[in-house]
Formats: structure tokens, sequence, C-alpha cells
């Protein structure tokens, strides 16, 4: 299930930023990605929201800060760990 959530999140990613699929690497800063452009991380959080069916905490997205803790995250509030 992780391999499904990596490439919807990095579908939407590349979607939504307009971003290269070679730079959507799970180490991939969102802050390098985003720009430092807040709305475009509302977008993305919005984003993954409907995509995946679950409600990310306004608490919660400051923790998100690669590609990698975006998967990771998806992945445990989809099994309800969060």
């Amino acid at each position: 299930m992780t391999q499904d959530i990596s490439i919807v999140v990095k579908h939407i990613i590349r979607d939504r930023l307009g971003v290269a699929e070679e730079r959507v690497k799970p180490e991939a800063s969102f802050v390098d990605l985003v720009g430092g452009r807040p709305l475009d991380m509302i977008a993305l959080t919005r984003a993954f929201e409907d995509a995946f069916a679950i409600e990310i905490a306004d608490e919660d997205v400051a923790k998100i800060r690669t590609v990698r803790d975006a998967i990771d995250y998806i992945n445990e509030k989809r099994r309800g760990a969060h």
C-alpha cells in the first residue's frame, strides 16, 4: 500500500506544483519544492486530504517537511495510527 501512496503523492506534487519528476524524491524538502509559497503547501495538503480521504491537522502540516514525511504520514493516517 505504501507503494501506491507514494505514486499518488508524487503525482499530486508534480501536478499541483509543476515540478519535474526527477525533483520529486523521498528526501525532497517541501520548502524547496514549493519555493516558500505557503499557498502551494495549503493546496498540496488539501489535495492529499481529498485523494486519500483523510484529514491533516494544522499542527501536523508543519511536521510534514519532505516527500517521505508526507508518504509516511498518509500511510499511518490510513492505518488509523494518527
